[in-house]
């Protein structure tokens, strides 16, 4: 009862304006979405399945870990269909559906696809199911109409998904004020056409299975008004839901998927008409979620396999389909998506290819921020971690598209940083999401752990923990949004899991190991240097989460734990030129010294020399390389920044692909979450933008340039687009600025000029640092010209 009622009513609270709002934005044709005013109402509606469904016990769930490459589940991998006709005496003016499944569904009316690839993974909590609401009315008539849903049961855990053991379908539908219930008088039948592929399938980590489809075996027009389904038998009902084990319903707090329709490929005039078995290559523009189209006339029982470039992550298999043909002329589209720049088709000789296309889906936001630059370097940087962002966004944030799909904290704190500079305010619900899972998935004993949802993974990673409750998780969270109804829904699970992590009796931090001792990825990790940073950021986080929320009694606590690391921190490790734990042996930790400087332990007359480690030192991988940057912007090495992002990812940059792959020498998957950190970077502090209140009720610029002559960035911010471009000679700089209404800025303009216009106007700072002459920013357009 807690969950039904704790866990629904926060998500419907905190979504319901933000959603209302947000959805009235798209770029490809989006499907029809929630619909506010249902989410209240009690359910009425069965739990449906076909009779064979129906009658099993729900499978048990897999063990955590190892996890298998396929579930010992009897129905893993279940394509069901259903139908439902009904007669109406008039156009609806109102009909809106609350339609639930594990897993996955697809959904036509009189035969129009309206949904494709309805829900999502599970794991609002451990036991309970998302559902989706759906605006039935712009696809209904007067007269007969039929419904029709494809369901399919994954049936497997996942790096992202849990499975309830169960395949169904719940929909609960009001129109006009009249109910439409799934109950015992649908139609249904397990899909015949679907399958199992033999050896490989997916790697442990997918809760996914590869598609087989025998097209001999195929159901024509079965989605159609006038297909007939008497010979279907009628479902069978296992209660009136919530129902175990689906238990209780939450509605989806994400939009439905962008749907780009069928597209032809970039080389598709090249592609053969007429194969002859080698494998067909059909190009991307870029890294995408796809579902692969093929229109062919073949004789009966080929077999046509279709994968992504990105299949094979260094032996891990991700998904592929394959199309068993019929006689003749038959199309096909594998519903299962998958991503990478090409589309593999193995077709066997002598088959006549009348087409060959593919649908992108993905997140449903806009991608209204932008950086450029005079450096074309920095442009592709910009641009390549842009696309591996959007492309590890879907159910939840993925670490890559390919390989898990997994929600680890660790990236998903780096796309944070991201998000809030490149895409609009849709995005933010993701973050949200993401971080009411986080809270919901936390164990009895106050373990946060991600990837979460997962049904076979719970181990804590206590660095991404930190991370991710700290101040670039949770608390950057809410400075760019002004959420603070999801800080006070997760404050209290934060207190929990920070009451977990203890001090020595040198006064600093207990190292904990957790699950999985993991601070980064490669060599050279000097582990307490990370782990007192690490704390305290969390700590300083919580101080100002605390006071947000009303529990101030809980900020003398964190403040005396921080002081006790400050005090003992610089006196411990610092060693004259670097920062080294005794114990430590290994080369300089250029992640260690770079936290030190944004916990604020480097002192003025240390900074010249930790300058000098981040500029000489290489180990952090793609993952901690973003905090060794900021470091070096807010050590005011811009320059040095700029020389070290060159260096670093110019093999990433370098490569013809669109994306930034997992390791710096281009190993790993070729799209990682992780290795983002860049565009951050480029819009914080190269640009010099961030709020500097909450949700931007005001900002600052405070360029820092380093190598760059030009730059020009929009910024998409919850008060509304903010333009921003400037220029630098050896004796002027230029900075024009468009701020919109109710929010106000300083600008900084970098050193010592002599002169500054605003709009033709002379003007004086008013205030002045070694760095900048600051001035009054306030919405509207200003242009600031400075003289040296």
């Amino acid at each position: 009862m807690f969950f039904q009622t704790s866990v629904a009513g926060i998500f419907r609270r905190v979504y319901r304006f933000i959603f209302a709002v947000a959805l009235l934005m798209t770029t490809f044709t989006s499907a029809p979405s929630r619909a506010d005013e249902e989410t209240e109402k009690p359910w009425s509606a069965q739990w449906i399945a076909p009779a064979e469904i129906a009658a099993r016990e729900p499978a048990p769930p897999d063990p955590v870990w190892p996890p298998k490459r396929k579930r010992n589940d009897p129905l893993a991998n279940t394509w069901i269909c259903f139908r439902k006709q009904i007669h109406l005496d008039a156009k609806p003016r109102s009909a809106v559906a609350r339609i639930a499944v594990d897993s996955k569904y697809w959904l036509w009316i009189n035969g129009k696809l309206v949904v494709f690839e309805g829900g999502l993974k599970r794991g609002p909590t451990r036991t309970d199911t998302y559902y989706d609401t759906i605006d039935l009315a712009p696809h209904l008539s007067n007269g007969n109409n039929t419904i029709a849903l494809l369901v399919w049961y994954f049936g497997k855990e996942g790096f992202s998904h849990i499975s309830s053991g169960k395949p169904g379908l719940i929909f609960d539908a009001t129109i006009d004020g009249r109910p439409l219930l799934s109950d015992d008088s649908w139609k249904t039948m397990i899909h015949p056409a679907y399958g199992e592929t033999g050896d490989p399938h997916p790697n442990g980590r997918l809760a996914e299975s590869n598609l087989h489809f025998d097209a001999q075996r195929d159901i024509p027009g079965w989605t159609n008004a006038n297909f007939d389904d008497s010979a279907w038998q009628n479902a069978k009902a296992m209660g009136t839901a919530p129902v175990s084990p689906w238990n209780a319903l939450v509605a989806r707090p994400i939009p439905q998927w962008k749907d780009s329709g069928l597209r032809d490929y970039t080389n598709a005039s090249q592609l053969p008409r007429q194969t002859d078995g080698k494998v067909i290559v059909a190009k991307l523009s870029y890294d995408a979620q796809v579902t692969p189209y093929l229109k062919v006339d073949a004789p009966a029982g080929l077999t046509i396999d279709m994968r992504t470039d990105s299949y094979d992550v260094g032996g891990e298999k991700s998904v592929r389909a394959e199309y068993i043909t019929r006689t003749g002329v038959q199309e096909y589209e594998s519903l299962g998506w998958m991503s990478g720049h090409e589309i593999h088709y193995t077709i066997p000789a002598g088959v006549k290819v009348l087409s060959l296309k593919y649908r992108e889906t993905g997140y449903d936001t806009e991608f209204t921020g932008s950086f450029t630059c005079d450096d074309p370097y920095f442009n592709s940087l910009w641009s390549k971690a842009h696309r591996t962002l959007y492309v590890n966004m879907r159910d939840t944030f993925f670490d890559c598209p390919d390989r898990e799909r997994a929600q680890w904290w660790g990236d998903a704190v780096i796309d944070l940083g991201e998000m809030f500079y490149t895409f609009d305010r849709k995005s933010d619900l993701l973050a949200r999401k993401a971080l009411i899972e986080l809270a919901n998935w936390q164990k009895p004993d106050g373990v946060l752990f991600s990837p979460s949802p997962a049904g076979n993974w719970d181990k804590e990673l206590p660095p991404q923990m930190l991370a991710t409750i700290g101040w670039y998780g949770a608390w950057l969270y809410y400075h760019n949004t002004g959420d603070a109804e999801t800080i006070r829904y997760i404050y209290p699970h934060i207190r929990k899991y920070l009451g977990l992590w203890k001090l020595n009796a040198d006064g600093l931090v207990v190292h904990r190991a957790g699950d999985w001792d993991w601070e980064d990825w490669g060599e050279n990790i000097d582990v307490p240097l990370l782990d007192n940073t690490w704390y305290v950021l969390a700590l300083k986080a919580s101080i100002e989460m605390a006071k947000l929320t009303g529990n101030d009694a809980d900020v003398a606590g964190y403040q005396q734990q921080i002081e006790s690391i400050e005090r003992n921190y610089n006196k411990t490790f610092w060693k004259g030129n670097e920062y080294r734990s005794p114990a430590y042996t290994g080369d300089t930790d250029d992640r260690g010294n770079a936290m030190a400087v944004l916990a604020g332990f480097v002192q003025p007359d240390q900074r010249d020399a930790v300058k000098a480690v981040l500029r000489k030192h290489h180990n952090a991988s793609p993952y901690m390389e973003k905090y060794v940057l900021e470091a070096m912007y807010q050590l005011r090495d811009a320059a040095g920044a700029c020389e070290r992002m060159k260096t670093r990812y110019k093999s990433m940059v370098d490569r013809s692909i669109t994306t930034l792959s997992e390791l710096f020498d281009g190993g790993g998957t070729y799209n990682h979450a992780w290795s983002g950190g860049p565009l951050t970077m480029l819009h914080q502090f190269a640009a010099g933008l961030e709020p500097t209140g909450v949700a931007y009720e005001s900002f600052q610029v405070m360029p820092q340039m380093g190598t760059l002559k030009s730059i020009e960035t929009v910024t998409p911010t919850p008060k509304g687009t903010l333009r921003l471009s400037m220029q630098r000679t050896e004796k002027t700089f230029d900075l024009e600025l468009t701020a919109p209404p109710f929010t106000h800025g300083i600008v900084g303009i970098p050193g010592n000029p002599k002169r500054v216009t605003i709009n033709g106007q002379e003007q004086q700072p008013t205030d002045r640092d070694e760095n900048y002459a600051k001035f009054k920013a306030e919405p509207g357009n200003s242009r600031f010209h400075a003289e040296y």
